[in-house]
Formats: structure tokens, C-alpha cells, sequence
């Protein structure tokens, strides 16, 4: 956007993709112990930013029509009808609603363990409280970041301008576009972009360390190949270093895809939809059925769950099922229940569709291969090997 005569390597975006992958490591592991003043940084900044990208928006960009705004459907994959142009172009607004689940690692403990996410992002048996805290932090997450959200996706609808300029901006990226209709100044849509830029790479930090949270957690239940080893925690700062290397290892081989093609570098990406919407899809349909067969009880007073029953280690469906203090009770909780298992599973049917069509070897969306493969090979590592050491999550008093 600065520089008209720059030419974009695919190289190049790899390199930098390594040096924000990089950065995550050194806060996470290094300055692990300013991690929470850091996390709380970057939420004044998430706010902060929200305004300063809004106000200029509205304030210098031309305003649309209402009906363009909520009445108007474009069809720019070549679909036969409108509504199947709807369902495909819907997985590109998924995308920014995954994640909702990211408060089951947002901890309040002040633990010695896991100090390495501090006070941030934990797993959620290292939160206090956790059957109230975590559910609560998943709405307000909810609340806050989809008001922001939805503020922000009107004003962009009504300030957008020439559509087709916005698409075809020099930048490849629509949004910079956008920013430059509305503000006709270089340095200030410069300054809005750095904004977007600056809050996306401070989400990798939280990224890595879940996924390598995450990792570690199901190598400790014995569920991944090496467990021995990714399950092992360094002991002077607690910190899962293995599980973080092959976090790390693996994101940076993903990179070198992009190299070779960004459309297999997309698909790859892509696989955040499909591996997220199956692990949603999989808990809300055994709640439904739970549900409808009555398998979850109320508590009795003074006995509000059976977790102080439990064993050091054992398989939680062996155990009866209580409902937690937060819960939607009756009808109410089926019909949502139902409502997103029927919204996951069209999410998950058109996720493997590709954008556009005719399709070509550079449009086709690979990910159901891609799903496939991980599928087949997690089926046959379990029956081969993992059958044996693999027995539930490790419960842990």
C-alpha cells in the first residue's frame, strides 16, 4: 500500500509468518512471566483499536444505502442459484466466529503450574471455580467480541464503496482497499491497517500457547504418538517445553506449503473449520442425546456434584453425569442443543465445498482430503497402539 512498485514473493510470507510464529515462542516461553501484564495490554489494545479504525471509517468514508446493506446478494462464484452462493460464501463469516471455546483455557488461578499462560490461558481444570468461571467467561467473551464485531461489520457494509475496487485491491487484501476509499490518505489507512496487523499478531501468542497446552494435555492422557515425551513438563518453569518445540516445528513446516502453493497453504488453514466444527459437533450432539434420554440428573442439596468421588485417575463415562450451577434447563436447553447441531452440520457440509466455480486444480478445496487422511490415521493408530494406554482423560484432584 506504501510502496506501489513492490512485488510479493510467496517467500515472503512465509519468512514473515516464521518471525510472528518466532515472537509467540520467545513471549511464551522466555518472558513467559510478563505474559498476563502483556495479555491485559493487548486487550486495552483490542478495545482501543475497535475505535480507532470505527470513528475514521465512519466519520471520512461515503455512506451506502440501507437496502444495499441488508438487502443486497451477490453471487461472485459462478453458483447456480443465490441461496447455494449463500451457504458457500457463509464459511468465510464462520471463521470469525471459531474460537468461542478459547475461554475453557482463560484460567483465574494462580497456580503454580502453567504459569507459563500466568493468569490467561490455561486449561480450564487449573481455574477455581471452574463450572462457573469458565461458562461465564465463554458469554462475556461472547458478548463483548460480538457486539465489537457486529459494530464493525455494519459500519464496513455501509462505508465499503466501490466493491469491485475493494476486491481487486493492489494490496490483495479488501479491507486496506476499503480503508483507502474511505480516508483518500496512504499514511492514515497505513496506520488503520498496522492496527488489524498489530491485533492479529498478538492472537498468535494465544494460539501457541493453547495449542501447546492443548498438546500437552492429550499427550498426559496418553491420546497422541509420544506421549512420554510431550507430556513432560520442564521443571524450573513449568513450562511444557516439548509440547511447545513441536507446536512450533510443525506451524513452521506448514509455512514452507505456502512456498510451493498458497492455494494447498489455504486449504491447510481451512482445516480450522473442519477440525473445530467436528470437536463442537461431537460434544453438543452426545449433550443432545443426554439430554433427550435424561442420562444428566440434578443434584441433590449439599451434594452439588460427584467430582469429589473421583478417582485420581478413571474414565469419566464410568461416573454418573450432574448438571454443573450453569446450565439451560429443559426445553429450552434441547432447542438450542438441537438448533446447533442442524447449524454445525450445514457448516461442516460446505466447509469442503471450494469458492467458486467451474473448479480448477488451483480453486479445488483439498481439506476433505486433508480431514480424511487425519481421520483414517487417528482410527488407525488407536486400534494398532493407542487402545492400550489411551483410557479417558486423566482426572486429576
Amino acid at each position: 500500500m506504501d510502496n506501489p512498485t513492490y512485488t510479493f514473493q510467496r517467500w515472503h510470507g512465509t519468512l514473515l509468518f516464521w518471525a510472528i510464529i518466532f515472537l509467540a515462542v520467545l513471549i511464551n516461553t522466555v518472558i513467559s512471566s510478563l505474559l498476563s501484564k502483556l495479555e491485559g495490554l493487548i486487550l486495552i489494545l483490542h478495545i482501543l483499536g475497535f475505535f480507532a479504525v470505527l470513528i475514521p471509517l465512519v466519520y471520512m468514508a461515503p455512506h451506502g444505502s440501507a437496502s444495499d446493506v441488508f438487502t443486497l446478494f451477490l453471487n461472485h462464484g459462478g453458483w447456480s442459484t443465490q441461496g447455494l452462493s449463500f451457504f458457500v460464501g457463509l464459511i468465510g463469516n464462520v471463521f470469525s466466529m471459531l474460537g468461542a471455546d478459547g475461554a475453557i483455557h482463560v484460567s483465574l488461578s494462580s497456580k503454580a503450574s502453567w504459569r507459563s499462560y500466568a493468569d490467561d490461558v490455561q486449561m480450564s481444570e487449573e481455574v477455581r471455580n471452574a463450572s462457573t468461571v469458565v461458562p461465564r467467561s465463554m458469554i462475556t467473551s461472547i458478548l463483548l467480541n460480538g457486539a465489537l464485531g457486529f459494530g464493525m461489520l455494519i459500519a464496513v457494509l455501509f462505508c465499503v464503496g466501490d466493491m469491485d475496487a475493494a476486491l481487486h485491491s493492489p494490496t490483495g487484501y479488501p479491507f486496506m482497499g476499503i480503508f483507502v476509499q474511505a480516508t483518500h490518505s496512504i499514511g492514515a489507512s497505513t496506520v488503520m491497517a498496522m492496527v488489524v496487523t498489530v491485533l492479529s499478531v498478538c492472537a498468535t501468542i494465544g494460539f501457541l500457547a493453547s495449542s501447546s497446552r492443548m498438546t500437552w494435555a492429550f499427550a498426559r492422557d496418553r491420546g497422541l504418538p509420544g506421549w512420554q515425551y510431550l507430556s513432560k513438563v520442564e521443571p524450573r518453569t513449568s513450562i511444557p517445553l516439548v509440547s511447545v518445540a513441536v507446536t512450533t516445528t510443525i506451524a513452521c513446516l506448514l509455512g514452507l506449503i505456502n512456498i510451493g502453493s498458497s492455494t494447498a497453504f489455504n486449504d491447510v488453514i481451512s482445516l480450522t473449520i473442519n477440525g473445530l466444527y467436528s470437536s463442537y459437533f461431537i460434544c453438543c450432539s452426545l449433550l443432545l442425546w443426554r439430554r433427550c434420554t435424561g442420562a444428566i440428573h440434578i443434584p441433590a442439596p449439599g451434594n452439588p456434584t460427584h467430582e469429589s468421588h473421583l478417582p485420581s485417575t478413571s474414565s469419566r463415562p464410568t461416573l454418573p453425569l450432574t448438571w454443573g450451577p450453569w446450565r439451560m434447563p429443559g426445553i429450552f436447553g434441547i432447542v438450542v442443543n438441537a438448533f446447533g447441531c442442524v447449524y454445525m452440520l450445514i457448516i461442516l457440509f460446505f466447509s469442503f465445498w471450494p469458492p467458486v466455480t467451474p473448479t480448477t486444480a488451483q480453486t479445488m478445496n483439498y481439506s476433505v482430503l486433508v480431514t480424511g487422511t487425519v481421520v483414517a490415521f487417528a482410527v488407525v493408530y488407536y486400534f494398532l497402539y493407542a487402545r492400550r494406554f489411551y483410557v479417558g482423560p486423566v482426572v486429576e484432584l
